[in-house]
């Protein structure tokens, strides 16, 4: 139709329906890399924005740090251009991520309890609500620190508490409620943390020997063994998705 507004609309729709199954990174790099040329060709500055948050997100997800740093640095430039100051804020979550990727968890500390404070108030809940739940399990999901369910004890899980319990409960010893709660869980949302919401039901699973959800978890994970769980939010990263599927795969003793 020679719509440059229409097609953007179209694109971000795209994004939007791409999760249907874990790894979906490669796809959102290509569809904000399209997304992000429109707007520059068209001077739609919002869209250019949107497309390279899509894809600073995809390239963290795949572990190509350097292309995602280079996506962060125009995102501010135009952000600051254009007005846009909530584009900050995922800019923010991802150099905390990035921190941790190449410092390590001891260096990243700082920057993520920098960066909840910073984007509690921001106005975006579906960015921030549960977040420093997630950010408690970096160390644990990352082998940096053992997980002590106190430290969550004050913490607000928000949507995904269902995900979190299971491994909360198998670490503080009640081992049949955690195999109860992993019978009763739903999958993980078709979202962005959907591998990294796996991993975590994974470990739950191995340390109660619950074989269906690692099953589950197992087969689910394996078309994102190339990415990095959990990172394509921007948030956080639990590391190689393929060690995750390694840990199942031993627990199921399939090799």
């Amino acid at each position: 139709m020679g719509d440059p507004a229409l097609l953007a609309f179209a694109l971000n729709g795209a994004f939007m329906r791409s999760f249907a199954d874990c790894g979906s990174a490669a796809t959102g790099d290509v569809l904000g890399g399209e997304l992000t040329r429109l707007a520059v060709e068209h001077q739609m500055p919002g869209h250019d924005v949107l497309g390279r948050i899509v894809r600073l997100q995809a390239l963290a997800g795949l572990g190509e740090l350097a292309a995602a740093d280079s996506e962060a640095e125009e995102i501010d430039r135009l952000a600051y251009r254009n007005e846009r100051p909530l584009a900050g804020a995922f800019t923010a979550w991802y150099r905390a991520l990035r921190t941790r990727e190449t410092d390590g968890w001891p260096t990243a500390r700082s920057p993520y309890a920098h960066v909840l404070a910073e984007t509690a108030g921001c106005g975006m809940p579906g960015l921030v609500q549960g977040a420093a739940a997630l950010v408690a399990l970096v160390p644990v999901m990352r082998g940096d620190a053992p997980l002590d369910p106190q430290d969550f004890a004050h913490l607000d899980a928000g949507p995904y508490r269902p995900w979190l319990d299971p491994l909360l409960l198998a670490e503080s010893g009640a081992v049949e409620q955690a195999r109860q709660a992993l019978t009763a869980v739903p999958r993980p949302p078709h979202d962005l943390l959907q591998e990294a919401l796996w991993c975590v039901l994974a470990r739950a699973a191995v340390a109660v020997g619950h074989r269906p959800v690692l099953r589950r978890a197992r087969d689910e994970l394996s078309a994102a063994a190339g990415e990095r769980a959990g990172a394509g939010s921007g948030l956080i990263s639990f590391g190689p998705v393929e060690h995750h599927i390694r840990e199942a795969r031993t627990a199921l003793g399939d090799g």
